[in-house]
């Protein structure tokens, strides 16, 4: 099996046109983020006033033996410090709830972009990494919010005020407590590339392991049925070593710069201590302007500190939303531009020269041409790539033919609105998809507008509501994980009863009887033909048993039509028809 890697690299920390796409997110809320800024500006005006209140206690309180004076220093300081509480609280609290909403609206804007995408992008992108969209890139860009740009605006604002107030106190003291600032900053870049390289691969290992596990997972029985379980946990245990070995990458880079930012700030304020100390001694200098350039240099640090964590965070928080809108601007989405939207249809289906390829003119097929007419059955018959499925997904817009047309009722597909022309259309596929849920939702599939009743005349219709009956619950029977719970054929049956429920005036079974045995076929042989009536019917089927009744029955090989006529004219013509037909007869008397 293939193991598709993912590799991003970090971009430029201000990317405006990143930073635009996401004020559009900001923008219904632009009031609240204003007054986050506002609270941000608060935060940084109210962080140098400690310590000048500290500083006025001691030299102009305690030096002089003032106590009413102290007490209402101390007052005033504890005012201003469940001021500064109220206000951490609420720039905390405010900046947490913007980027959960806005996440939110990203997450539902970009799962309804993925709902309109055409199944090719599905066919060639890994679900673990849409996942990985979804779910992880959108939580990196959550902090953005709450601990990126407020946070690297309120530590700036705060650096530039400490920094006046340093000199403002005593700019000779402030060039002295500058002197390791030099340091701290060559280690904090060193530190701040280091990590981002970290974080890529922390990114890279997350997203591969989405898809790895993703895949996997769902393929367990492919891994299980041809003995894969050892050299498939080699994979699986390497990429793991690749999450744990960046994430320990990251460990090591903070266990080392957080010692060293320490050390630092001791020297600075060992240094400070030396020459503030000489100058009391001299009485140069106060006690309490000392004492206040300790805090100063405390506070002045820690942002410096953080400011190198914050600018990581932000800057994989442009990485995440680069990935996120290259997804939401994709155009690999089907076009619903058609405004026909008609209550009933006749059924007819014409297909006049129609070419199709997955890939750029790789044909699967080549100049198809037939036409259905109201209540006829058209039986599709032929090899394994033949291109039967690939009409039948054509017919319901899952992917867009290159050449050609494609009409119902005599106008073109691309006329109708997509959600009406599928609903006038029921399909029937071999591999049958269920949800993890009741019966009754996977019939509905959540449609409020389809009763228990209905479901259950359906049931009776294709001969399911005996078994759903005996399961406990009955409709309200969970299935599990894609319907784990249930035999193939009653998977099979419940897939008949969900097209039936929504009642088409098109019907569509791809190789719907393949997956089940014998008996449970004879028992629903008769329920399609039921449902068949009435209904134009579009059939595929190895078993040329089930369509010997079919108005016209189409010989596929290769993408291209070979023959065309009923079962009794195809047999006389003894070509691709009847020789397929001799073969089966031999395999049911050997």
């Amino acid at each position: 099996m293939s193991l598709d890697k993912e590799n991003v690299k970090s971009g430029d920390i201000i990317d405006t046109q990143v930073l635009k796409k996401l004020y559009q997110f900001v923008k219904p809320y632009q009031g609240r983020f204003i007054f986050l800024i506002v609270l941000t500006v608060g935060l940084a005006a109210l962080a140098p006033t400690k310590p000048l209140f500290i500083q006025k206690a001691i030299d102009e309180h305690v030096a002089t033996g003032d106590v009413d004076g102290l007490v209402r220093i101390i007052y005033l300081l504890v005012g201003l410090l469940v001021l500064q509480a109220v206000i951490q609280f609420a720039h905390t609290y405010l900046s947490g709830w913007i980027g959960q909403v806005i996440i939110r609206d990203i997450r539902v804007k970009l799962y309804r972009h993925l709902l309109k995408m055409k199944l090719k992008f599905f066919d060639n992108t890994p679900i673990g990494r849409l996942v990985t969209r979804n779910i992880s890139d959108i939580e990196t860009l959550a902090n953005v919010f709450s601990e990126g740009l407020a946070a690297i605006i309120g530590d700036l604002l705060q650096l530039v005020t400490i920094l006046a107030v340093m000199f403002w106190v005593d700019w000779k003291l402030t060039l002295v407590s500058l002197s390791t600032l030099p340091l701290l900053i060559i280690s904090t870049y060193i530190f701040k590339e280091k990590v981002k390289v970290a974080f890529n691969d922390v990114r890279n290992a997350v997203s591969n392991l989405n898809s790895f596990l993703q895949e996997h997972i769902t393929g367990m029985n492919i891994v299980q049925v041809f003995n894969r379980e050892k050299s498939e946990f080699k994979k699986f245990d390497a990429i793991n070593q690749d999450h744990k070995k960046a994430n320990i990458k990251s460990v090591m880079y903070y266990s080392i710069y957080y010692p060293v930012a320490e050390i630092i700030q001791a020297i600075g304020i060992g240094l400070v201590v030396w020459y503030g100390a000489t100058g009391v001694f001299g009485l140069d200098l106060k006690v309490g302007v000392l004492i206040s350039f300790i805090m100063y240099l405390q506070l002045f640090f820690r942002p410096i500190r953080m400011l190198a964590d914050r600018f990581n965070t932000l800057q994989m928080g442009v990485v995440s939303s680069s990935r996120i809108f290259k997804l939401l601007e994709s155009t690999e989405h089907i076009a619903n531009e058609g405004h026909y939207q008609p209550a009933k249809i006749q059924g007819k289906i014409d297909l006049d020269q129609v070419w199709f390829a997955y890939n750029d003119e790789e044909w699967v097929l080549k100049d198809i041409n037939f036409h259905v007419r109201h209540g006829e059955t058209v039986a599709l018959v032929g090899a394994t790539g033949a291109g039967k499925s690939s009409i039948i997904n054509l017919i319901s817009r899952f992917y867009e033919i290159n050449r050609g047309s494609i009409r119902v009722d005599g106008k073109d597909i691309k006329e109708y609105e997509l959600g009406t022309l599928r609903k006038h259309i029921g399909v029937v596929l071999q591999d049958v998809f269920l949800f993890s849920d009741t019966i009754y939702f996977n019939i509905t599939l959540g449609n409020p507008d389809i009763s228990r009743e209905q479901v259950m005349e359906a049931a009776e219709l294709v001969g399911a509501a005996k078994f759903i009956e005996r399961l406990p619950g009955g409709l309200d029977y969970n299935v599990k994980e894609r319907g784990a719970t249930l035999s193939v054929g009653q998977r099979q049956l419940i897939s008949f009863v969900r097209a039936m429920v929504y009642n088409p005036e098109i019907l569509i079974l791809d190789e719907a009887t393949s997956s089940v045995d014998t008996e449970t076929e004879e028992m629903i042989q008769n329920a399609i033909e039921k449902m068949m009536t009435g209904r134009t019917s579009i059939v595929i089927a190895h078993r040329l048993s089930t369509i010997q009744k079919a108005h016209n029955i189409i010989v596929l090989h290769k993408g291209e039509i070979k023959e065309m006529g009923t079962h009794d004219k195809l047999l006389q013509e003894g070509g691709y028809y009847a020789q397929l037909h001799q073969m089966q007869l031999k395999s049911m008397v050997s």
